[in-house]
């Protein structure tokens, strides 16, 4: 089959998405089976809007700082596609000669991709469709891990050290919300540069676990009496027992997008709410002190600071050049996945799986990454992740033994 090639991004960006829209380029431009690349921008709003740019016609230096960029600069929508639009890109795709069609995003982009899959066969229009995947989540069922968590972890593990820091210093409680809508890997990345048990985040709290707002309370004064002071990590969407995102138990019903998505993080809403909690708490257990309380949340420089892990950028690349050698080697589709080898050195092979495997379904941080409390991270997650954040500048530490007065 010969054509055309329409790539595109969708979702929320990562620190390396640019990379694998880069090496789909690498891996077709030299193709006598593909003629023009096109970028659409916006994701499938591009396509319907026939918003294109040649990625063909890129000089390689651009290319090569797009590859080293964060952000997406094919820019991105969060739309789902309907019957309707189905039509429209099918006639797009028929009149750009488009045969080859690759969305690089997360769990939103692979069910797109299979609706767009569907209805292009329903209609008896052949294209090769492939899914590549990316997302700080780290929620891509059948990955080991995904392209853009590696960054977005390396940023985490970093602002909690910096501010568990700051916190020495003065003491107090600090809350720091991650994103992580159904899974908890961006927020456990936190705990990485912890090397002793007096080192922050304290606490960690994932949506994998339920997390009630009393018991809440007495882990945090208990870690404050232990200490002096409190740092704690919150994903975005952890859960009451019930099954109500805590957010929403503490201030009614929000937000929601085209997927039925919840807005979580983007006000500071959990932060703000959980300090309020604490601050009540504080004032009952501890009349008579001056409590210090700061929230925040982290929001989009965990997808967007320009600090990207070397291995994370080489895996976001290497699964757009592994679709575009997947498009070219004969009558199939698919979503691109990432298996870790069981070796002594950390290395990792590409596979191509079935869209339907993949397409709307969540995978969430294992349970032997999670401590039995449900309030930490453990050692199997730490080493899980290292690879994948790069080197990391150690904690500073200087000998505590005091002089004696004169």
């Amino acid at each position: 089959m010969k054509g055309n090639a329409v790539v595109f991004t969708q979702g929320g960006p990562t620190p390396v998405i640019n990379a694998s829209w880069v090496g789909i380029v690498h891996g077709l431009r030299e193709s006598t089976q593909v003629g023009r690349i096109i970028g659409a921008l916006h994701g499938i709003d591009g396509i319907l809007e026939q918003d294109f740019v040649d990625l063909k016609a890129q000089p390689a230096e651009t290319l090569e700082a797009c590859a080293n960029s964060p952000a997406s600069v094919l820019l991105s929508t969060r739309r789902k596609p309907d019957a309707e639009d189905n039509m429209r890109m099918l006639d797009v795709f028929r009149r750009h000669e488009i045969r080859f069609v690759f969305g690089i995003g997360g769990n939103d982009t692979s069910e797109t991709l299979e609706i767009i899959n569907k209805a292009a066969k329903d209609a008896d229009y052949e294209i090769r469709v492939f899914h590549v995947p990316k997302t700080i989540d780290c929620d891509l069922v059948l990955n080991d891990h995904t392209p853009g968590y590696g960054s977005a972890a390396r940023f985490v593990a970093r602002a909690f050290m910096g501010v568990d820091l700051d916190n020495a210093c003065f003491g107090g409680i600090y809350v720091g919300v991650c994103m992580g809508r159904h899974a908890g890997f961006l927020t456990a990345a936190s705990a990485i540069c912890r090397s002793k048990p007096s080192d922050g985040p304290h606490l960690v709290y994932v949506p994998e676990r339920p997390i009630e707002i009393n018991s809440f309370l007495e882990e945090v004064c208990s870690v404050y009496e232990r200490y002096g002071r409190c740092v704690i990590a919150v994903s975005e969407g952890v859960e009451t027992s019930e099954g109500m995102i805590l957010l929403e138990s503490l201030r009614g019903e929000l937000e929601r997008d085209t997927h039925g998505n919840v807005q979580l993080s983007g006000t500071g809403a959990l932060a703000d709410a959980l300090i309020e909690r604490i601050r009540e708490r504080m004032a009952q257990t501890y009349p008579d002190e001056s409590f210090r309380g700061r929230g925040d949340t982290l929001g989009y420089p965990q997808r967007s600071y320009p600090d990207q892990s070397e291995i994370d950028r080489s895996e976001a690349y290497g699964a757009g050049r592994f679709a575009a050698q997947m498009a070219l080697a004969g009558n199939i589709d698919g979503s691109v996945t990432l298996k870790r080898e069981d070796t002594a050195d950390y290395r990792v092979r590409f596979e191509l799986v079935e869209l339907s495997l993949v397409a709307g379904k969540t995978r969430t941080l294992p349970d032997e990454f999670i401590n039995s409390a449900g309030n930490n991270v453990t050692r199997a997650f730490i080493d899980w992740a290292m690879p994948l954040v790069g080197e990391m500048t150690p904690r500073p530490r200087i000998e505590m033994q005091k002089m004696a007065p004169k």
